[in-house]
């Protein structure tokens, strides 16, 4: 008889793992309290203007194809992507910009020429980053850190001597201006903290690996937009014979004798083998399993920044934009220090501005127009009045643009709709809208990561952003992989 396994949450880890479980001959159930799948991928459409609302850059495309080739389908039939010619155009406060070539080489050759910075120093930094990933970040990235077999591994001395002390005790700034001699090109270099929600100032130089996905892999774009990332993973759990319940929030896991085994839905229960959350760990504790001392604990690790988003239909094109734009602020270091140390929105925000109709004009957006997502780093508080500083930052943010395009911003809005960390928190239930669940603002943080398994209660695991290996697509695939390779040992079902 087949073990049954529910999975709370219809994210990209909860797809995931639900996918390889029944490709492994689990029977697998999918409870999602919204009416659709995808947790923070999600979309919507309004007067012709298409908006992915959650993530918004695509790396590491093998992630997702290791995937359908572990199910045994062929992506293209259900997936499709480009790589692109450029990474980002990036906008300074002195009125220069850089487009980031995603070759390499012809990456360099510009930052030296317009930052004066050497061709060697970027191509040097950019091979570091990569031995870095590979030798040391993929192995951490793609095992759990907390059993001890991964102790015994054949490749973790590998790992371990990939280490340098410049990565652990350096924060990612420091050791960017040691690289590179123009503030400008350590500000590019900087950003890469944000991608899972951190500051580079307090970062530790580990994080510098994540370039390497962006300037060496490069960047994609999927045809149709982010969106269809849920719609592929959705349309393969199907076909693998994932059954799934929208509308349907989970109010309790199920616990005898400290045995997670079923799950209570509208005061019903149902009852399985296997539980694994792939909603946030701080609320999977607290309001799921009653356990006060455990969410307790996890709220001692910092928590990641969140994002005040604008979803904007423009009536103009731009021809200076591409997909991924960034607006920077004029002061780095005081914009992290407002987001993680005083817990404010700062005045000068960096702006990142996202339009996929640059892919697929009239599209996803009608002829001569352009779908705008606009978005702020802003911290994880319950103590800012989101409403207010929705208004507040909104102009902000139009009078900033205006400067940098030199335009009426205003008068473009056709279509608007925002989404703030309150929202988020409620849709997805990442407590206080934290995006990655808790930082990396430590050189500890990636061994503080929750593990994807409870250590309390028998038959729990976890996925998702808030858990081992953190947050971002690529690396949701990858806690699904780790967190289903557990499951799968333990109870050794995998079909030859």
């Amino acid at each position: 008889m087949k073990k049954k396994v529910i999975v709370i949450g219809a994210g990209v880890a909860g797809l995931a793992t639900a996918i390889r479980l029944a490709t492994d001959g689990f029977e697998v159930v999918i409870f999602e309290k919204n009416a659709t799948p995808g947790g923070k991928l999600t979309s919507f459409e309004e007067k012709g203007f298409c908006f992915d609302e959650g993530p918004s850059l695509f790396t590491s495309p093998k992630f997702i194809e290791e995937l359908f080739e572990y199910a045994g389908e062929p992506i293209d039939e259900y997936f499709s992507y480009k790589k692109l010619n450029n990474t980002c155009n990036y906008f300074f406060s002195d009125n220069t910009n850089i487009t980031a070539s995603s070759n390499s080489y012809i990456f360099a050759k510009d930052i030296a020429q317009k930052h004066n910075e050497t061709e060697s120093s970027v191509l040097n930094y950019l091979n570091n980053s990569k031995k870095l990933y590979n030798n040391t970040g993929s192995f951490f990235l793609n095992h759990s850190l907390h059993q001890l077999k991964t102790l015994f591994n054949k490749n973790i001395l590998k790992a371990f001597l990939g280490f340098r002390f410049r990565y652990i005790f350096k924060s990612l700034n420091n050791f960017n201006k040691q690289q590179f001699k123009n503030p400008k090109t350590v500000q590019i270099f900087n950003r890469f903290a944000t991608y899972n929600g951190s500051s580079p100032f307090l970062a530790p130089a580990m994080l510098s690996l994540i370039s390497h996905l962006e300037f060496n892999d490069g960047v994609f774009y999927p045809k149709g937009g982010m969106i269809s990332i849920t719609n592929a993973l959705y349309k393969l759990a199907l076909v693998k014979g994932v059954k799934f319940n929208f509308n349907a929030e989970v109010q309790e896991i199920v616990v005898n004798e400290n045995l997670a085994n079923g799950v209570v839905i509208n005061g019903e229960k149902t009852f399985c083998d296997i539980v694994v959350s792939n909603g946030d760990v701080y609320f999977t504790y607290k309001n799921l399993l009653n356990n006060n001392n455990e969410a307790t604990k996890i709220l001692k690790q910092e928590r990641s920044s969140s994002a005040l988003i604008f979803y904007w239909g423009i009536s103009k094109e731009f021809q200076q934009l591409d997909l991924h734009n960034i607006l920077f602020g004029e002061d780095y270091r005081a914009e992290f220090e407002s987001i993680f140390s005083s817990k404010t929105i700062y005045h000068d925000p960096t702006i990142y501005i996202n339009i996929t109709s640059k892919e697929e004009p009239r599209i996803q957006a009608p002829d001569g127009m352009e779908n705008w997502f606009v978005m702020i780093n802003v911290p994880a508080s319950e103590n800012i009045n989101w409403d207010e500083a929705t208004i507040k930052y909104r102009k902000i943010i139009i009078d900033k643009i205006n400067k940098f395009l030199n335009t009426d911003l205003e008068e473009l809005i056709i279509v608007e709709k925002v989404l703030n960390p309150k929202k988020i928190e409620s849709k997805t239930s990442s407590y206080l809208g934290s995006i990655y669940g808790t930082s990396s603002n430590s050189i500890f943080a990636a061994f503080l990561r929750h593990p994807n398994f409870s250590s309390q209660y028998k038959n729990l695991y976890f996925v998702g952003g808030s858990v081992h290996p953190g947050g971002g697509i690529p690396l949701c695939l990858q806690s699904a992989t780790i967190t289903s390779k557990i499951i799968q040992q333990k109870f050794k079902t995998k079909q030859p």
